[in-house]
């Protein structure tokens, strides 16, 4: 009982250290960056909520909206991994560097070097975009534009970028969970108590109808359980390995599964297709309005804003991209195919080698398919619940996908965390009544 009670202990200060550090990172978006006047910003930020700065902003917590010292979140960090990971698939040489005993830590040094790159070059540009508008009652959201105000805004934003990066790797190995995955979802979940009073008063004003409410509710409790269970969904590819006689003993012969889920790549299809979307709303509003762009910008703008038919077909069409990108990404079939090789597995029917990994992509491709095709309906779900029902809902369907996923992850990593010191503990006390007998 004892060790089992030191297990549950271990746990509960890993869950109390995760908290630790999401409170650290709450705090830490209220820290506003020098230079900024706060209520034109917030004024501005109420219009935006169809550009890419609303959909970051959703993602940051409300950082951006107030323009903290963690304005640009862990973004640049996400996106600096998808390149080294993309480069890997591009570059040989690259990847057989993370093949190395030590190659993974290389490649997370040059990842840290490229977020700081792009934490300095996204700041640059928010920096000078806030410089040249204003608020809608035509105040300036920077209060001293120029060389200084930039240099500040680069080193303050780069600084908070690195802090969050340090937060999620602490998260992750001194906690419980993803650390980069349990930021964005502490930033997300923040939200979630302003939608709710959003609900309650427009119910209370009238303009939202009871039975409109039971609706909102219900497509809710219809979504989770949706992603919950396409969540979990995965394939068993049967496998086998073939006996091997070592010093007289007889090792493999054994039957087992490799696991393949429906939803490979993840939560960052919509992420970032709901980035791509966001451009040109965000754009257009850095275009002077005597410019003879802004017309066209505008007309762009109106027909790619959330909710619109174009905005969703375009927006399906990036996701079921991005969901077979990062299945390629995710889900290495060569890879796999070659370790199974080695370790003298093979799929029944299958030849190993080549044809596997053949044989892995099609599997992949069809689950990626309908991963896809669940992954679009959860994402434009509100579009169309506020399009055919007039029903507003505050929470989208990305936000939703990470909640659940991110929530989902955690309380899977707890579980193997106390299934492995479970086994742990066997082990050694098998070791300790094996070594008592030896003795006697």
């Amino acid at each position: 009982m004892s060790g089992a009670q030191g297990k549950i202990e271990e746990l509960q200060k890993r869950v109390l250290f995760t908290l630790l550090m999401l409170g650290v990172f709450r705090v830490a978006t209220q820290v506003p960056t020098p230079g900024i006047d706060s209520a034109a910003l917030t004024s501005f930020f109420s219009n935006m909520g169809g550009s890419m700065f609303g959909i970051f902003n959703n993602f940051t917590g409300g950082a951006l909206e107030r323009f903290s010292v963690l304005a640009l979140g862990i973004m640049p960090y996400i996106t600096s991994s998808i390149i080294f990971s993309l480069l890997a698939i591009s570059f040989p040489a690259l990847a057989e560097i993370q093949k190395e005993q030590d190659g993974h830590k290389k490649i997370q040094q040059w990842t840290r070097y490229a977020t700081v790159i792009l934490c300095s070059i996204q700041g640059f540009g928010l920096a000078v975009g806030l410089e040249n508008i204003k608020s809608p009652s035509g105040l300036p959201i920077v209060l001293e534009p120029g060389f200084g105000f930039r240099a500040l805004t680069v080193i303050t934003l780069t600084a908070g970028t690195m802090f969050v990066m340090w937060l999620g790797e602490q998260i992750t190995e001194r906690g419980i969970g993803n650390g980069i995955s349990l930021i964005i979802f502490a930033g997300i979940a923040a939200g979630i108590p302003g939608g709710i009073k959003d609900t309650i008063n427009l119910f209370s004003n009238g303009e939202l109808t009871g039975l409109n409410l039971l609706l909102v509710a219900g497509v809710m409790i219809a979504a989770f359980w949706i992603i919950i269970y396409t969540e979990k969904a995965f394939r068993k590819i049967p496998v086998q390995y073939a006996k091997r006689v070592v010093n007289n003993r007889v090792f493999g012969g054994q039957a087992s599964h490799l696991p393949v889920k429906v939803n490979i790549a993840g939560v960052m299809p919509p992420i970032f297709a709901s980035a791509l979307l966001g451009f040109p709303t965000t754009i257009s509003t850095f275009v002077p309005e005597t410019s003879p762009l802004k017309m066209y910008m505008d007309t762009i703008q109106a027909s790619l804003y959330p909710g619109q038919t174009l905005y969703n077909v375009v927006f399906v069409g990036l996701i079921v991209f991005f969901c077979y990108f990062y299945a390629q990404i995710q889900f290495k079939t060569e890879d796999i195919s070659e370790s199974l090789k080695k370790n003298g597995g093979f799929i029944p029917g299958i030849r190993p080698g080549a044809k596997t990994a053949e044989f892995l992509d099609i599997v992949v491709s069809r689950l990626t398919l309908v991963g896809s095709i669940y992954m679009s309906l959860i994402c434009i779900m509100p579009a169309i619940l506020f399009n055919v029902a007039k029903v507003p809902f505050y929470f989208g369907g990305t936000s939703l996908l990470i909640l659940v996923g991110v929530a989902i992850d955690t309380m899977a990593q707890a579980e193997s965390f106390m299934i492995s010191q479970k086994y742990d503990s066997s082990y050694k006390a098998k070791g300790k009544y094996s070594g008592a007998g030896r003795r006697f």
